[in-house]
């Protein structure tokens, strides 16, 4: 009933069990399918081999932006790995500026990889999960650039103004919430959501991070997206159930599932 658009099944702690445990508590919970982000080419293929074993988990792989410099892979290597029918999107890739001084570091290493990232979800014809992080004016630039809008995908983990998230849809972009939307203090993020289109809006935990309300401080599970459905529900004025079915199909249209 209820997709979690990006979690990392990789790293969940011990606590909640083999990933076998955390799917099943996840259908408890009404969360019936899952995309498990690998960011490193070292995890690829144990995250590729965890959705051969499940049925609706599929994987995202990629090369965060927050990974090395040093961290790269061949073009042949990134298309022969994702052609796999189980990778649906290329990501999370993007930009991160938090952690540099843009006036003083060199970052074009990281918006040159984005750009191989990009040329390569286009070839494969698969979206890409984007991660941004105070860096939005150039990651939306490239995308831009590089004709992204040819595959369109996720804006991960969305925090952005309004006029961000208006950009990314015309870019064939959704927009995907997490357990942040749960936060009191959350009140632009809320807004936005009221504010777009109910067909372009995905769900997400990013687990084991930002877990929402009412376990906001503690380890996140695919199974808490329902906490960020009922949320996205009140705010659009409808009903859990058709909250959850719309963001399926968003998922499934995006995806052609």
């Amino acid at each position: 009933m209820i997709i979690d658009s990006h979690c990392h099944l990789d790293i969940l702690p011990k606590e909640f069990g083999s990933s076998e445990q955390i799917i099943a508590t996840a259908h408890e919970y009404d969360v019936t399918g899952m995309m498990c982000i690998a960011i490193n080419p070292e995890k690829w293929q144990d995250i590729i081999e965890l959705t051969n074993k499940h049925h609706n988990v599929y994987a995202a792989i990629g090369i965060h932006p927050c990974e090395a410099k040093e961290v790269k892979i061949s073009d042949a290597e990134l298309l022969k790995v994702a052609s796999n029918p189980k990778v649906l999107a290329i990501g999370e890739v993007g930009l991160d500026y938090f952690h540099y001084d843009i006036e003083k570091e060199d970052i074009l290493w990281q918006q040159n990889r984005f750009r191989q990232m990009i040329k390569i979800a286009k070839q494969l014809k698969k979206p890409l999960v984007i991660h941004t992080r105070n860096s939005t004016e150039d990651c939306l630039r490239i995308l831009q650039e590089e004709g992204a809008q040819e595959v369109g995908g996720i804006m991960h983990c969305f925090v952005e103004s309004l006029a961000v998230a208006q950009k990314a849809i015309k870019l064939g972009f959704y927009i995907s919430f997490s357990g942040i939307l749960t936060f009191k203090n959350a009140t632009e993020i809320k807004e936005v959501a009221k504010a777009l289109p109910l067909d372009k809006i995905l769900v997400e935990t990013d687990a084991p991070y930002l877990a929402p309300v009412p376990f906001r401080g503690k380890q996140n599970q695919p199974a808490y997206t329902k906490f960020v459905v009922e949320e996205l529900a009140r705010l659009k004025g409808l009903s859990y159930q058709q909250l959850a079915k719309q963001t399926t199909t968003n998922f499934n249209r995006l995806f052609n599932l």
